[in-house]
């Protein structure tokens, strides 16, 4: 099993001539070809394993289109919080309530970008721009639309109602994209061959286990539902609140106004039916997931219905109806700010709560990881949007600052507050990476005194002892991770609710706001907003050619691969609009192979796993039967079981599950190293019947320090590549078949007895 970035087959079994035995070009096992029918020769090589690689890269990279998930980041990022809760022992409320905070602050972030696209096409565009004469002279495709034009489009309502075509065309796209992706990764029936254990370990052993685990169809159906129907409820809303605006205005038409408030209660009436889908129940894993609701079903279409209502109520001729200003209701994006901040205050209520009644050991942040990274989703959500907002009112109003007095008046007060705290916020970025250079220069200063004595038979130069100790010292900069997300979080929230408070008491943009106060102030205010309009609209573009990179570039894709991965291995359970979780395709994979391979051969089976293909292999096995896992031995190397997700999902890699993975699969070793900056040891002592412990290393790296007559060429650093090449890889594998050998009863006289790796 590779790990980020992926690889070939070739490369995987040293072997220029591999064949595929089974899958497909998405996701397949291959072998060497003269290893192709194995089975067939039990007599052929029966004392060597066939190795096998599995190749499972395609489903996390690809063409360079594929970059557009990052559009989904913020997506992905609250659903990573649905599953980084903290423990739960006796406190099942207590989840229910976590799960239900992270369902609803999704559901937030799905308003937050449909109100964005709505936004730049119905406000900025439809509204301020087409009725300023100074603003779409020159323009010629808006000119159609325009209030000069006096056509048939050029009202107000029928303005905005033809460009709400554009915020349904993406709540559209997003539905659209969680259908096809579903039936792509996730519509993979798990094997229900697997026993539900009730006995001994099985307290202890992780919801990775259950069979419906890796099969959730209804919850996302649900989610999926709830959310497309509250994208259209929110464009729907802009449209009813703009034109109910005028008709409640002295000189309105009563019949119009009875119509839009009887509207307005249907809105509110559909919205709230899609806050109680998502409330009403979360994933239900002990067995596949698959039963559809009816109920659900419908919401979507209501809310389309509602939203073709609230376009004709838009569009009705209103005689003198013009536009002027911003859009009516653009306080819509204060209370969406409130409504998150809330939100995650309650979900740190309850990560606290459940971390105090079970709390385990290296858990970062005291169990508030999981609010820490929903604010963090929260904040790039309001990052994303005023960046696009800012560009397109830039774009709109030529070389006057949006918000300035230039011909239109530019997006929401607040998204501008906004942009102008990521500066600061910048800042204090800097200053902590500043903190964590002045920390790895320390550490490796102090590393610099100790390399050299593992390597006490060769000759020593300073400047290779810096290049070891540099990278041992920048691989402990991810242990690091924890303060810097607390800090980043906190400010974030801070500055956040500076940004409402500020936008709400001021009514006006950070530049003029501050006229009137000491010079220092006003030129900081204007600084400020200038450079988080232009840091956001940026930040948005390099997001895009960043991840655009990652996907075509291995070397790219090897450096933020990791993140990307530990996101997408999780199922959807929160966010439906999330980037499809490719476990729920590998996984059932992994566990077809081996147990119909153990049960048609009655071999033994050495599953080895190298970085995130280290968390598959794991997932894979507790996912197996106790005859068949009887047959497994587990080899891991560069694995980020408990240094990432042990102690980041510490219910369900905690110290605890991994100790009955230990207990569910005899034969496990992992290999590490210190100058690995994702793999580490999963800190498990040895079984009760004596054998070593499961951490193996630290291996050492680079193998000699200078030139020798093993090594002529000066050994690379590999960090956390090359595991294979090392020697203790091949004996460690050749240990963990003979162990199970060792225990394992012989099998019958003519049967194959093979033994795969």
């Amino acid at each position: 099993m590779h790990g980020v970035g992926g690889t070939t087959p070739q490369a995987m079994l040293g072997d220029a001539r591999t064949v595929r035995v089974t899958g497909d070009a998405v996701a397949g096992i291959h072998r060497c070809a003269d290893d192709a029918d194995a089975e067939d020769r039990p007599g052929g090589r029966r004392r060597e394993p066939v190795r096998e690689a599995y190749v499972w890269s395609n489903l996390t990279s690809g063409d360079g289109s594929r970059a557009l998930w990052l559009m989904l980041l913020p997506f992905m990022v609250v659903n990573l919080a649905h599953w980084m809760r903290p423990t739960s022992e006796g406190r099942a409320t207590t989840v229910r309530a976590y799960g239900l905070l992270v369902r609803l602050v999704a559901l937030t972030l799905t308003v937050l970008l449909t109100a964005a696209a709505c936004e730049v096409a119905l406000d900025l565009t439809a509204w301020q721009c087409a009725g300023t004469p100074a603003c779409f002279a020159g323009k010629a495709w808006l000119g159609f639309m325009s209030e000069g034009r006096h056509g048939w489009w050029s009202p107000p309502g029928r303005r905005l109602a033809l460009a709400a075509a554009v915020p349904t065309a993406v709540a559209a796209l997003l539905w659209l994209l969680s259908r096809r992706t579903w039936s792509a990764y996730e519509l993979q029936p798990p094997d229900l061959s697997g026993d539900a254990e009730t006995g001994g370990t099985a307290g202890r052993r992780p919801a990775l286990c259950l069979p419906g685990f890796w099969y959730g169809r209804r919850i996302v159906a649900r989610l999926r539902a709830a959310h497309t129907a509250a994208a259209l409820l929110t464009v729907a809303a802009f449209l009813v609140q703009a034109a109910s605006h005028y008709d409640r205005a002295p000189g309105g038409s009563p019949a119009l106004d009875v119509l839009g408030r009887v509207l307005t209660a249907a809105l509110a009436a559909a919205a709230l039916f899609a806050v109680h889908t998502v409330c009403r129940r979360g994933r239900s894993e002990s067995a596949p997931d698959d039963t559809a609701d009816r109920l659900t079903a419908a919401l979507p279409a209501t809310a389309l219905g509602l939203l073709l209502a609230s376009a004709v109520y838009a569009a009705w001729d209103r005689p003198g109806w013009q536009s002027h200003g911003m859009l009516p209701g653009d306080r819509v994006f204060g209370l969406i700010a409130l409504g998150q901040g809330a939100l995650v205050l309650l979900l740190a209520l309850a990560a606290r709560r459940l971390h105090r009644a079970a709390p385990v050991e290296r858990t970062p942040l005291g169990g508030l990881a999981g609010p820490a990274v929903a604010t963090l989703a929260c904040a790039l959500g309001g990052v994303m949007t005023a960046g696009v907002a800012h560009r397109v009112a830039d774009w709109l109003d030529g070389p006057a600052t949006p918000g300035m007095g230039g011909p239109i008046g530019g997006p929401p007060v607040l998204l501008t507050w906004q942009a102008s705290v990521i500066p600061p916020l910048f800042s204090v970025l800097f200053l902590l990476l500043l903190v964590l250079a002045a920390r790895t220069l320390r550490l490796r200063g102090r590393l610099c005194r100790t390399v050299a004595d593992g390597y006490p038979d060769e000759p020593h130069d300073q400047a290779r002892t810096r290049a070891i100790a540099g990278s041992i010292a920048r691989a402990g900069l991810t242990d690091a991770t924890p303060w810097v997300l607390g800090t980043v979080a906190a400010l974030t929230l801070l500055l956040g609710g500076g940004a409402v408070a500020g936008a709400w008491g001021t009514h006006d943009v950070p530049g003029r706001a501050a006229d009137g106060t000491a010079a220092a102030v006003e030129d900081v205010a204007r600084v400020a907003q200038a450079l988080g309009s232009w840091c956001v609209g940026l930040g948005f573009v390099l997001l895009i050619a960043w991840g655009r990179r990652a996907y075509r570039d291995p070397a790219a894709r090897r450096t933020v691969g990791i993140l990307w991965d530990v996101g997408t291995f999780w199922p959807r359970a929160a966010h439906p609009f999330a980037p499809p979780c490719y476990a729920e395709r590998a996984v059932p994979d992994l566990t077809w192979r081996m147990r119909t391979w153990i049960e048609r051969t009655g071999g033994r089976l050495v599953i080895s796993g190298h970085s995130q293909g280290s968390v598959l292999a794991a997932a894979a096995v507790w996912q197996l039967p106790a005859a068949t896992r009887r047959r497994v031995a587990l080899l891991t190397y560069g694995s980020p079981l408990e240094r990432l997700y042990g102690r980041w999902f510490p219910a369900y890699f905690g110290p605890v599950k991994l100790a009955a993975l230990h207990d569910d699969v005899h034969c496990w070793c992992n290999l590490w190293r210190r100058t690995d900056p994702i793999g580490g040891p999963v800190r498990l002592p040895g079984d009760r019947a004596g054998a070593p412990a499961v951490d193996h290393g630290p291996l050492k790296d680079p193998l000699s320090y200078g030139r020798t007559a093993e090594h002529p060429l000066p050994a690379a650093i590999l960090g956390h590549s090359q595991y294979q090449s090392d020697p203790e890889f091949a004996r460690i594998r050749a240990s963990l078949l003979a162990r199970l050998a060792a225990w394992l009863p012989v099998p019958p006289q003519g049967s194959a007895g093979r033994s795969s790796a």
